[in-house]
């Protein structure tokens, strides 16, 4: 089992824009997006991942949909900080990620793991019965040590009750997972992760601001069939995955679609 959806054995899928662009990135499946499997002029920039740890205890492992949710929120936590922006001290490396393929890797950690891991520069979200820590982005052959030694395999998670249904807050970000994939729960974390990226750079600044304001509220759902189509006709921000791992190249993982506004 592998958390990783990109390539040479990392997570991630792509996306096509930098979050100042006011005008937003093209959709995923638009021509040029990084979220797209066909070589572009963005694989020859370095590439950068961006690490996230979910913490799971052997006793008390958080459930699958808290543990996506965190992950969704903590994409969004790290591309919205100060230090991410301007001269912020994560900024220059925040920018070359971006301006490479958009990589995600999610590992596990507990115990003494976890606190290793903790001590190092990022941020913990937590949601329910989970802990995510997201940190600045790193070389895809230049891990910390304390995370390079984290393991890929081991997040597939349950939850304990039948996830909650299609109806949510409008306020809240809703990201849909497609129904007829099985994806392991890291990956899975990976992909809302890149919906949620996707609806950031999709939003104007007074979106922006508005949900960074309320706690960037937002939802995974596994969408049913019927739903799913009417989600990917939409126009919606869509993850559409390389392929190079768990799923087929070209596969739609995430649709996206945005909290209401006022």
């Amino acid at each position: 089992m592998n958390s990783t959806d990109g390539t040479d054995g990392t997570s991630g899928s792509d996306s096509n824009d930098r979050p100042d662009r006011p005008d937003g990135p093209d959709r995923s499946d638009g021509p040029g997006s990084p979220f797209r499997q066909e070589p572009t002029s963005r694989d020859e920039a370095p590439q950068f991942v961006l690490p996230l740890v979910v913490r799971i205890e052997k006793s008390d492992p958080p459930s699958r949909t808290d543990a996506l949710e965190a992950a969704a929120r903590a994409v969004l936590v790290i591309l919205s900080d100060e230090r991410s922006s301007g001269d912020g001290e994560w900024a220059r490396v925040m920018r070359d990620w971006q301006d490479a393929r958009i990589r995600k890797v999610v590992r596990r950690a507990r115990g003494a793991e976890w606190r290793k891991a903790s001590a190092l520069p990022g941020i913990t979200v937590t949601g329910g019965s989970a802990e995510v820590r997201v940190f600045p982005p790193v070389p895809l052959d230049g891990w910390p040590k304390e995370l390079a030694k984290l393991q890929v395999s081991g997040t597939e998670l349950a939850d304990p009750d039948e996830p909650p249904g299609d109806g949510v807050d409008p306020r809240s970000a809703r990201i849909w997972l497609n129904p007829d994939l099985r994806m392991s729960t890291g990956k899975e974390m990976a992909q809302v992760g890149h919906g949620a990226q996707l609806l950031w750079w999709d939003m104007d600044e007074a979106e922006r601001t508005a949900w960074r304001a309320a706690g960037f509220p937002l939802v995974v759902r596994t969408a049913w069939p019927g739903r799913w189509a009417e989600l990917t006709a939409g126009g919606l921000p869509t993850v559409r995955d390389a392929g190079f791992t768990e799923i087929a190249p070209g596969s739609v993982t995430v649709v996206a679609d945005r909290p209401v506004r006022g």
